[in-house]
């Protein structure tokens, strides 16, 4: 290990030590995302593209890292990992690498040796902040903001592939859908059809329409916008999850905006503001919906009980419906997997 720094954008400097293959400098937005297990789920989630990624508990990595397909997408998406202290002692049956090797495999630098709970507390009063993971911090002069950037460009799929069973044809927008997404819907006698976020689906027969999770700024995905648009004039059912939650919104003709530090854990609370019934969420976003923009014949379903945020939509006559959290968690709580379940009854 070496001497390396966390340096923020706001001026703060955090001081740990890095493997000796960190070299340089690795920017990113810098986010906390709590939990204390779920940590090779979340670096594979395609939203975490971009972000360097505090885990708030202070010790990772202490059951190791398992084979790919237990993975949420085939490689670490996140721009770095910053923790308080990576487990070297791991220990677990599906255990095939210790984190720190996972991460040297990946290249994905990691800083260890920070006071966690300070940095996420200064990001609860300051919002989340673009920053860097380097060696020589004096020669930082310029932080790149990754949500400029097409993420969803990045890690979307490149081509159509059908997947599942046959059965109801299912249109799946893939703006870097976690694995255990599709592993939710295959659990139903479906045929997914899993095409690129620019795909234009519109003018091939279907019989549902689901829009999967992604990184960056939703106003950024204008053609995966134009194509929903079109999908909303042919009445048939469309589900969103996070991503494609702000998406349907925005095809809907509302507004979304960035959160102050996000939302991004396992234990987040959100209740159905139909039954008023609560649920721990698992839960990974940077942007909401702006309620007050919402047209009339859109409803709010769901909403965080931290903040009162929007974490759901829904069409009040047309089978058209999304969540802001993830129903389908890895990591986290499986409590609203039965969204599935209600999207495959609208088909």
């Amino acid at each position: 290990m070496n001497t390396s720094y966390l340096t923020l954008q706001s001026g703060q400097l955090f001081e740990g030590m890095s493997p000796e293959w960190v070299q340089g400098h690795f920017f990113g937005e810098v986010v906390f995302t709590t939990g204390m297990t779920g940590y090779f789920e979340s670096l594979t989630d395609p939203s975490f593209a971009g972000q360097i990624l505090v885990f708030t508990y202070p010790l990772m990595g202490n059951y190791g890292v398992p084979a790919p397909e237990l993975w949420e997408s085939e490689k670490i998406h996140a721009a770095g990992v910053v923790v308080n202290e990576a487990c070297v002692q791991w220990s677990h049956s599906l255990g095939k690498w210790s984190l720190l090797d996972w991460l040297k495999e990946q290249r994905i630098p990691l800083i260890v040796g920070i006071d966690t709970r300070h940095l996420t507390k200064l990001l609860r009063e300051k919002g989340v902040v673009l920053g860097a993971i380097t060696t020589d911090p004096k020669t930082v002069v310029h932080f790149i903001d990754p949500n400029k950037a097409h993420l969803v460009d990045q890690v979307s799929v490149k081509a159509k592939a059908v997947q599942g069973t046959k059965g109801k044809k299912v249109i799946v927008v893939d703006c870097g859908m976690k694995t255990n997404i599709l592993r939710s819907l295959k659990e139903f006698p479906v045929e997914l059809h899993r095409v690129p976020h620019h795909y234009d689906y519109t003018k091939e027969e279907y019989d549902g329409v689901f829009i999967s999770n992604g990184p960056g700024d939703p106003e950024v995905c204008q053609e995966t916008i134009k194509h929903l648009k079109k999908a909303l004039e042919k009445q048939k059912p469309i589900f969103g999850i996070c991503l494609g939650a702000q998406l349907l919104a925005l095809a809907a003709g509302a507004k979304t905006y960035k959160l102050r530090y996000g939302h991004r854990g396992h234990n987040q609370p959100c209740m159905d503001t139909d039954t008023g019934k609560c649920y721990i969420t698992s839960q990974n976003h940077g942007y909401a919906i702006d309620h007050t923009t919402l047209p009339s014949e859109w409803k709010v379903t769901f909403k965080n009980l931290n903040d009162s945020t929007v974490e759901g939509i829904a069409h009040r006559k047309l089978p058209y419906f999304a969540v802001q959290f993830h129903p389908e968690a890895a990591p986290g709580p499986v409590d609203t997997a039965w969204l599935f379940e209600k999207f495959y009854a609208t088909l």
